[in-house]
């Protein structure tokens, strides 16, 4: 993804990035959800990603829902949602769940990344949380929304990628992993 959530982007600067994604073959734009209506319109043969409860994550489910929902409707294919660390911090996994899922139906076509903020996550909790958003539906799990208070390391990519793959074998469904 190309991107752009600086929250003081001009139309200007948008604009300029959803041309330089399509000139440089960048799988999509991902944009604040204010601008997708427009970029849509200016640039209906771009592929539209926009970031649902940025950066902090600790909106409600339907809140969360209905910010997806808007944003589908106004031509994002793709929504990257943030979990909510409170609920983490509390290890509440069937809560981030119904979360994710209630964001997930609310967007049933679009692509649903989950943005896990690993660089507050304790290390026991990054499995049982990709459990949690593999079985809520969503089609990629993320590691940062790169507003934490640090990257995410290799280390977290591959207990991912493990925790996908465990998936794949007992479900057969596939989760894709985006370190970012």
């Amino acid at each position: 993804d190309y991107t752009l959530l600086k929250p003081t982007s001009t139309w200007d600067q948008i604009s300029a990035v959803c041309a330089e994604a399509l000139e440089y073959g960048c799988a999509s734009a991902c944009i604040p959800p204010s601008y997708i209506k427009r970029a849509h319109e200016a640039y209906p043969e771009l592929t539209l990603t926009t970031v649902i409860a940025f950066p902090l994550g600790y909106m409600t489910s339907a809140a969360k829902a209905a910010e997806a929902a808007d944003a589908v409707a106004n031509g994002a294919s793709e929504v990257d949602m943030v979990i909510d660390q409170g609920m983490v911090k509390a290890r509440d996994y069937d809560a981030i769940e119904a979360d994710i899922r209630a964001v997930r139906e609310a967007v049933p076509a679009a692509t649903l990344k989950v943005i896990v903020e690993t660089c507050y996550l304790a290390q026991e909790t990054k499995e049982p949380i990709c459990r949690a958003v593999e079985a809520a539906g969503a089609d990629f799990i993320k590691t940062s929304t790169g507003k934490g208070a640090g990257a995410a390391t290799p280390l977290d990519t591959a207990i991912m990628l493990r925790a996908v793959a465990d998936w794949y074998r007992v479900t057969g469904r596939v989760v894709g992993v985006k370190p970012a």
